[in-house]
């Protein structure tokens, strides 16, 4: 029988303050080696697609390129070691559904999906339990989004000595684009764009960039994560692709929803002015990663149009506020502008 070794110690968001100084955590995490933006913000590429020059340059962490028969693809990598060794499927399944919900919000149809797991030892009891529960969260998944396995499922890199370095599962999803036309990115398009959060926000700072590097917590649980949840929102996403509702999209991932914003900024210097949800923790509003939110622009124009179609899809969303010429404003407070936001400056 195969049992887990390893127990978390237990985390509560109330081990916290509540009352916090926003801007201090902001300016902290700006030198975070996760989410600074010689590492964050790196990756982007022109404000608009080249496709005569698709694969010939750096858009977000998504590459695209076009099959020997003329298919646009995309293709993407992505990498979790939380919990491993505590929730193996869960994390697993949080790994596939960030993979997915970044293909979505591009205007991509997930396809296919190969993973690897490194610096497990599976003569190991411990070892055994993350690769059993990895590949049951890897199955789950790929069921749930509608996704093809390669054969050998589960790759594994087994190593006995790897010393400190925690087990990572690594996987590779593949999409396809369908109309090129319909093609969504996450930079915010012009000022006075409408921003929406689609997704419930909760009480959560789990495994977030600001627990573990703001306040030096290190063990704590998954964040917020239903799967049935992240389906359905991968459905919305595929009706307001199709619309044409949106200006840009991007999930709300690493460094939770202030950077998330932050990133669609960045590329073209636009700011954004938007108030919190009285009914959340601010800290955890603007910084937790739970799962299963979007960040989406639309225009004025549109924005009647957006509401119409969202209100009937019964899915949960919420009015940030608007793009600015480059001011970052929260709940009517100056955080300064968008081209100040480096350590440098």
């Amino acid at each position: 029988m195969i049992e887990q070794k390893n127990e978390i110690q237990e985390f509560t968001i109330d081990q916290l303050p509540e009352e916090q100084d926003i801007q201090d955590i902001v300016f902290n995490l700006m030198v975070d080696p996760n989410l600074a933006p010689i590492n964050y913000f790196n990756d982007f590429s022109e404000e608009s697609l080249d496709f005569s020059e698709i694969a010939g340059g750096d858009n977000d962490e998504t590459g695209l390129f076009c099959s020997t028969n003329g298919q646009l693809m995309a293709i993407s990598t992505h990498a979790l070691h939380h919990h491993l060794e505590i929730d193996p499927k869960q994390a697993t399944e949080i790994l596939v559904a960030r993979a997915v919900r970044k293909m979505m919000c591009l205007g991509a149809v997930p396809e296919a999906v190969s993973s690897i797991l490194y610096h497990i030892n599976v003569a190991d009891p411990n070892g055994q339990f993350i690769a059993a529960g990895a590949k049951k969260g890897l199955e789950n998944a790929c069921q749930k989004f509608d996704l093809k396995l390669t054969d050998r499922k589960i790759r594994f890199d087994s190593f006995s000595g790897h010393g400190p370095v925690s087990p990572t599962i690594i996987i590779s999803l593949m999409a396809s684009i369908p109309d090129k036309d319909k093609l969504v990115n996450h930079v915010f398009k012009k000022k006075g764009n409408n921003i929406f959060m689609i997704g419930k926000s909760y009480d959560d700072v789990n495994s977030s960039e600001y627990l573990e590097f703001y306040h030096e917590i290190s063990e704590s649980s998954l964040p917020v994560f239903d799967i049935e949840d992240e389906v359905k929102l991968h459905g919305v996403m595929k009706k307001l692709i199709q619309s044409g509702l949106l200006s840009s999209a991007s999930p709300v991932g690493k460094g939770g929803l202030f950077f998330s914003l932050l990133r669609a900024g960045m590329h073209s210097g636009f700011g954004f002015d938007i108030t919190s949800d009285a009914e959340i923790r601010k800290d955890a509003f603007l910084f937790g990663e739970s799962m299963g939110r979007i960040i989406v622009g639309v225009d004025p124009e549109k924005a009647d149009d957006f509401v119409d179609l969202m209100s009937g899809l019964k899915v949960p969303f919420f009015a940030l506020g608007h793009v600015t010429k480059g001011e970052i404003r929260i709940d009517d407070e100056s955080f300064g502008f968008i081209d100040k936001m480096t350590p440098s400056n």
